[in-house]
């Protein structure tokens, strides 16, 4: 190699190493917390459990884990692992995304400065976020380590995200898309009556209702259809007409007294009690698990089957 050679390499590797690099699926964000108050570290995720020691006010740790509603799985600077309370007055999460090149902050989640949108400032590479809301498949709504917040372009060229411990708000249709998208990692998963919470490997039809809405969006619904019922009515208006249901609306059924339509006349579908409920994909189809016979979670049609004489009511958990 001349010399002349030897200096365009030379010009283009350093040329090369002046771009910004292209974002990996495989570069590791984490989502971190701060402590807020002094809390116990524990082994497990019991208040009964072993206390490791006391987190400290200020400290900051990396949850790995969102066990159930009452606890996080945590990693703290000294890389020990162990459990700390999810209650806020204890933790708070500061940061699930990073800065993978500069972008701009804005005020609005728009880049067109007619609609009023200014750019704060610009988020240089590296920076930590927290992401609380997705606006659409655009534009992020986030807050910056000092608590200030705008939006940014979801373009994973400028940002990559941690969303499989705290999930931001999303629009109701991405939600109930992302519902049934977790449901679907469990078809055919065994049926089990009274299964255990929290154990995906086996599902009675209401752990299976649950774990969908906990997988997705780490909201805790109750435990047992009947209660599960009654939450969906206290949100509001409830449907009697199956047809009318939307994509993603919960179901609600009797128990089975016969074959025929007739069979179930002059039920009180308010006071009959539940025994059964499943999630509405439209197109007349639900999304549930029934029986061990059966193989399971499974899709199954309603028009002219069991299901249209035993349905109750539905309605939506998302609004």
């Amino acid at each position: 190699m001349n010399k002349l050679t030897m200096v365009i390499v030379v010009l283009l590797v350093s040329f090369m190493a002046l771009l910004p690099k292209e974002t990996h699926a495989d570069e590791k964000v984490v989502t971190r917390a701060q402590i807020v108050a002094g809390v116990s570290f524990r082994d497990q995720a019991s208040t009964s459990s072993n206390v490791i020691r006391m987190l400290k006010t200020g400290e900051v740790v990396t949850v790995t884990d969102y066990t159930t509603t009452n606890w996080f799985q945590i990693k703290d600077a000294q890389g020990v692992r162990g459990y700390v309370s999810t209650n806020s007055k204890y933790i708070a999460i500061v940061s699930n995304a990073q800065i993978m090149y500069g972008v701009n902050f804005r005020t609005l989640p728009s880049s067109d400065a007619s609609s009023g949108s200014k750019v704060i400032r610009m988020l240089a590479k590296g920076e930590e976020v927290l992401v609380t809301d997705k606006v659409n498949d655009s534009w992020y709504k986030v807050k910056d380590a000092d608590g200030v917040s705008g939006y940014i372009s979801t373009n994973s060229k400028y940002i990559t995200a941690d969303f499989t411990v705290v999930k931001p708000n999303m629009p109701v249709a991405d939600e109930i898309e992302a519902v049934i998208e977790a449901g679907q990692a469990y078809l055919g998963t065994p049926y089990e009556f009274g299964s255990t919470r929290n154990d995906p490997t086996t599902f009675d039809c209401s752990d299976f209702v649950q774990t969908m809405y906990w997988d997705a969006l780490r909201l805790s619904l109750p435990s047992d259809s009947a209660a599960q019922g009654s939450y969906v009515r206290s949100l509001g208006s409830i449907v009697k007409d199956w047809t009318k249901l939307k994509r993603g609306d919960l179901m609600f059924f009797s128990s089975y007294k016969g074959s025929k339509a007739s069979d179930y006349d002059g039920i009180n579908v308010l006071t009959e009690p539940i025994t059964h409920v499943g999630l509405y994909l439209g197109n007349g189809q639900i999304f549930h698990t029934y029986s061990v016979e059966s193989g399971g979670v499974r899709v199954d049609t309603i028009d002219g089957k069991q299901w249209e004489n035993r349905f109750l009511y539905g309605g939506p958990v998302l609004k």
